[in-house]
């Protein structure tokens, strides 16, 4: 099974003086409201609740952390020596571009959202979020603007792709490509920026970002002999 399954909750934080002082790897999961982050966060993890996926766009409102690793895996052996240590954090960012909630809020999330992805030493890489049929908002670039300088890398997973049809699927991945391969350091060589199309609702993608997320970690897959594709139905599909 994939490590990503052991994913647990680990803490709610909603200023950058209350993160957490783990040093492992974080990954950290941003996108518009209604984009379907929850949604695959929970199909990775396996799990049908890990995240919860609100119906009011800006409900979350906090940087939630979901350890890998840890106590919990050795919960349930007699053996208490093979309990593991956190290996890494998966990070859930607060959506964007909610409409119902005040400006205060607004602000407040958008200096943490931004003073998080640009300082976090810890952050290792950050997948973005991004409505297929909708690709690249605003509040996406100024997302894309907000990592670009940090050099580390962005895997762009591009939801709701059974929406699409193959013609509409191609053109909306080649775009994605094309924006991010226009993010370029001072030397003009590209940033190691990666995109793919995903579909809770087919099972498409699973395991290809599934394998990404792991490598950004510095983790090795274990897997099963069902891949992450075959297994996930179980997690929720809300958004």
């Amino acid at each position: 099974m994939s490590l990503l399954w052991q994913a647990r909750f680990f803490t709610t934080v909603n200023h950058l003086r209350d993160l957490p002082n783990t040093q492992v790897p974080e990954i950290a999961f941003a996108g518009r409201s209604n984009a379907g982050k929850s949604t695959a966060i929970n199909i990775l993890s396996n799990q049908k609740k890990l995240c919860f996926a609100s119906k009011t766009p800006g409900r979350t409102q906090h940087i939630n952390y979901f350890s890998i690793g840890g106590a919990h895996v050795g919960q349930h052996r007699k053996d208490e020596t093979k309990i593991e240590e956190i290996r890494a954090m998966l990070v859930d960012l607060p959506g964007y571009g909610y409409a119902e909630v005040s400006g205060s809020a607004k602000h407040h999330w958008q200096e943490l959202l931004g003073d998080y992805v640009q300082r976090r030493e810890q952050l290792a890489a950050l997948v973005l979020i991004v409505d297929s049929r909708r690709p690249f908002t605003d509040l996406d670039i100024q997302m894309l603007e907000w990592f670009a300088p940090t050099g580390k890398p962005i895997h762009c997973i591009l939801t709701k792709s059974d929406k699409l049809n193959r013609n509409e699927s191609t053109n909306a991945l080649r775009t994605a490509n094309t924006l991010l391969a226009s993010y370029v350091d001072e030397y003009g060589q590209p940033f190691p920026f990666t995109a793919q199309l995903f579909s809770a609702l087919k099972r498409n993608g699973i395991d290809e970002a599934n394998d990404k997320i792991l490598e950004l970690l510095g983790l090795h897959d274990e897997t099963s002999e069902e891949s992450p594709e075959e297994t996930a139905g179980d997690a929720g599909t809300s958004e």
